[in-house]
């Protein structure tokens, strides 16, 4: 009769304990097979064997699945935003500074494998090492999985998304921010469009809650909205 040989996994030494914390404090997750952890750690700039890999293909994955994410809770979040609206919003939770921005606050840099002996930005290696943690999660745990880490630990702990959001420069934006933050009902009413001497004219009414603030004309709906929303932000006192 054939004997199986069962693997065992290999035995846990102390670099893999103090990792395996790290991950679990900082996204929630315990890693379980701990090479994909390692590799995302490891920066090109070490000088790598052939059986070691940079994390640059696991932080291109974790890019996609982070870009995924975001875009999903954006688009629950803001429902009935064009895509436009909503592309510049995820930009501002996805884009390089607040990345490293993140990173830094992770400290990744206490756990990178790098050469300090090179030129390298280390905020910048902190966010790119950021992304291609969510790539091992991601091929570790699954889709789901990393939706989770990224939901309710890492925005929830390290990303002031209202406040992120809050900065958007266009008056609509920062507007509908404001009532979705505090659960009131709004609404851009064109009051009036019409076509004087050549060009259009377009009024545009806001609402809140049923009750009447900012009002504007403009020479295309976009232009009126936003001159009702900086109206209304100045009655609100917001601006």
């Amino acid at each position: 009769m054939a004997i199986k040989l069962r693997i065992l996994p290999r035995k846990r030494n102390e670099d893999d304990v103090k990792l395996i914390r790290y991950i679990i404090d900082y996204f929630g997750y315990r890693p379980k097979k701990m090479e994909f952890f390692y590799t995302a750690l490891t920066h090109r700039s070490i000088e790598l064997n052939s059986e070691t890999e940079s994390n640059e293909r696991l932080e291109f994955l974790g890019d996609a699945v982070l870009d995924a994410v975001v875009a999903e809770l954006l688009f629950k979040k803001f429902p009935g935003n064009d895509e436009g609206y909503l592309t510049k919003l995820k930009s501002k939770v996805v884009n390089r500074k607040t990345l490293s921005d993140i990173g830094e606050r992770m400290n990744i840099r206490s756990q990178l494998n790098y050469s300090a002996t090179r030129q390298v930005n280390v905020a910048s290696l902190e966010g790119n090492a950021f992304e291609a943690i969510i790539g091992a999660i991601y091929l570790d745990g699954g889709f789901d999985t990393a939706r989770k880490c990224i939901q309710n630990h890492v925005l929830r702990k390290f990303v002031d998304l209202n406040k992120l959001l809050e900065e958007e420069i266009d008056f609509k934006s920062r507007l509908i921010i404001w009532c979705q933050k505090k659960r009131l009902k709004f609404s851009f009413d064109i009051e009036n469009e019409q076509h004087i001497h050549g060009s259009w004219e377009y009024v545009v009414q806001i609402k809140i809650n049923g009750r009447e603030f900012g009002k504007a004309k403009g020479q295309s709906k976009k232009q009126a909205e936003q001159l009702a929303a900086q109206e209304t932000l100045k009655l609100l006192g917001e601006i």
